[in-house]
């Protein structure tokens, strides 16, 4: 059967099969984006209606978070149907206008699967707790309680305390790595797997071009239910869960991570392969997370690319600590690819995180663009907002009200986009309430301001997404390693076509470089980028980019 068999002419979008290949991504979180029927949150048909905004940024594709049918106890990530879109929503034919009016804009669209757990009120869960007997009651990861009655190891959730969640139905425990209310279902079941993949192929039917993979390292858990070691206090991060959370006081050795994980990824990536769909993993791990990503993306029958933390931190990184993630990319994951963020829905937006000056973000953003791997943006830091300020009653996160105040959760990189000064809501919605407050430190960012002024930062946006679409060396060619001098990150990347030299001062003084062997044009001034040197050394200013082509004799 052809892919054109499994899909409508409208819903097909013909591509390359590497378009995910150097591709920027544009990541929306659909109750923030655009409220169409003034409920006050997100929808679908309001993403329809800003498809056109999207497609002028020059991005390749959409990433849109969960939106299937749900209770929302983590919003939309506890999935009650997979095959469905919550009426919060919308409906499934405006799930197809999206794709549709996403492909006649020649944007691709991606969906955001969490296929690691369900939601409790999922029909599988339903029928799984009756009893030990029941039709799917090996579809989720039960256990018997220890002697004492207590949880059958020492695994924990990421949302708090014990991974564990007694049920008196069956009279065991069940696995949930999230909250209790999104059970892990059992990889080990064939049937699991198979249901599954089913979805995939319901949603690639529909038209969609590939995948966010939630918490893929999480599918596979050890059969035996080993207990996890202690993690040395010095090896701790904060990358994954904040320090404040005692999952960090682990060696997640058994609770993830497990090597039959790669069988099931062989099997998605061949149900994916005749659609043309990519993939980007979002792995989650705070010590192996890089070395997870070069296993999951090796070869051509696993993931295309996986989504990496590194650049999730809470604190900028330097030169030399950017050079060294690139390295151990190099080295972990030598035929492998990353996709590259610096903000999400799940972390403190950078513009806050790193405290940078306005023309630090604008060279962090052109750095993006100029690195190997491909690039995740999220939504409204094109438009360089700031982490808001939720107030406790206002808050919705179950993670920030555990953990509060220590740790606020992830409401503050999630209120409303603004688009306009028309109302209270900044022309995210016309209800008297929305699910967040709108930011007040965000409205005169809005996008219609910020498309009336040539110097801001949405237009540097589409400049650097340009650059890097001008020259395939950025977006699909190979580097000679990233290397740093002092605050400067350089590197040369290059394909059959063209060598481009990049070098970036991260730093807020200005900084030499040696120039590299000959003959040089600069091609990235519209962006603010230094003049090719008439000598042999390159000088920064702060916070200065310099990105050049070899000229030919």
């Amino acid at each position: 059967m052809s892919k054109m068999e499994h899909l409508s002419g409208d819903a097909f979008l013909e591509k390359d099969k590497d378009w995910w290949r150097g591709a920027v991504l544009y990541q929306i979180y659909p109750r923030s984006f655009q409220d169409s029927n003034a409920d006050g949150i997100g929808d679908l048909a309001g993403i329809v209606q800003r498809i056109p905004y999207i497609a002028s940024l020059g991005v390749d594709a959409i990433w849109i978070s969960p939106f299937f049918t749900s209770p929302m106890k983590d919003f939309g990530y506890d999935v009650s149907d997979y095959c469905d879109v919550d009426p919060m929503f919308g409906t499934l034919a405006d799930f197809d206008a999206v794709i549709t009016t996403a492909h006649k804009h020649g944007l691709k669209i991606m969906i955001d699967l969490v296929l690691s757990h369900t939601s409790d009120q999922h029909d599988w869960f339903k029928n799984s707790r009756k009893s030990r007997e029941a039709d799917k009651a090996n579809w989720y990861v039960w256990a018997d309680p220890k002697d004492d009655g207590t949880p059958p190891n020492n695994w924990l959730s990421i949302f708090g305390g014990s991974a564990w969640q007694w049920n008196g139905e069956r009279e065991q425990y069940y696995l949930h790595n999230f909250l209790a209310a999104q059970p892990d279902l059992n990889f080990h079941e064939p049937q699991v797997q198979e249901a599954l993949l089913d979805v995939a192929r319901f949603w690639l039917k529909r038209g969609v071009d590939g995948f966010r993979l939630d918490t893929i390292n999480f599918y596979v858990h050890d059969k035996q239910l080993r207990n996890n070691p202690p993690l040395p206090r010095e090896l701790r991060n904060g990358t994954i869960a904040p320090s404040v959370n005692p999952y960090n006081h682990q060696l997640h050795l058994y609770d993830k991570n497990q090597p039959e994980n790669l069988d099931f990824l062989r099997k998605l990536r061949a149900v994916m392969e005749p659609f043309g769909a990519a993939a980007v993993g979002e792995v989650g791990d705070a010590q192996r997370g890089l070395q997870i990503l070069g296993e999951y993306t090796a070869g051509d029958d696993l993931m295309q690319m996986c989504y990496a933390f590194e650049f999730l931190s809470n604190t900028r990184p330097t030169a030399a600590e950017m050079a060294d993630v690139m390295a151990r990319i190099d080295e972990h994951a030598p035929d492998g690819w990353a996709c590259w963020a610096f903000s999400n829905h799940d972390v403190m937006r950078h513009a806050t995180r790193w405290d940078m000056p306005a023309e630090g973000l604008r060279m962090m953003t052109t750095l993006l663009m100029c690195l190997r791997g491909s690039a995740c943006i999220y939504q409204g830091e094109e438009l360089g907002l700031r982490e808001a300020d939720v107030a406790f009653e206002d808050l919705q996160d179950p993670y920030g009200i555990e953990f509060w105040p220590e740790f606020k959760g992830r409401d503050g990189c999630r209120t409303p986009m603004v688009w306009e000064i028309s109302n209270t809501h900044a022309g995210f919605s016309n209800a008297s309430k929305t699910w967040l407050p709108t930011s007040a430190e965000h409205i005169h960012l809005n996008v219609a301001r910020q498309e009336e002024d040539p110097s801001a930062l949405l237009h540097h946006y589409r400049r650097a997404i340009a650059l890097r679409h001008a020259h395939p060396a950025l977006a699909k060619g190979a580097h000679d390693g990233v290397k740093a001098a002092g605050d400067i990150i350089y590197f040369t990347r290059s394909d059959a076509a063209e060598t481009i030299f990049c070098a970036f001062n991260m730093g807020a003084d200005a900084a030499d470089l040696p120039m590299p062997p000959g003959a040089w044009q600069s091609i990235g001034n519209a962006l603010g980028g230094a003049d090719a040197p008439a000598g042999d050394t390159l000088s920064l200013g702060p916070w200065q980019a310099f990105i050049a082509q070899a000229t030919r004799a």
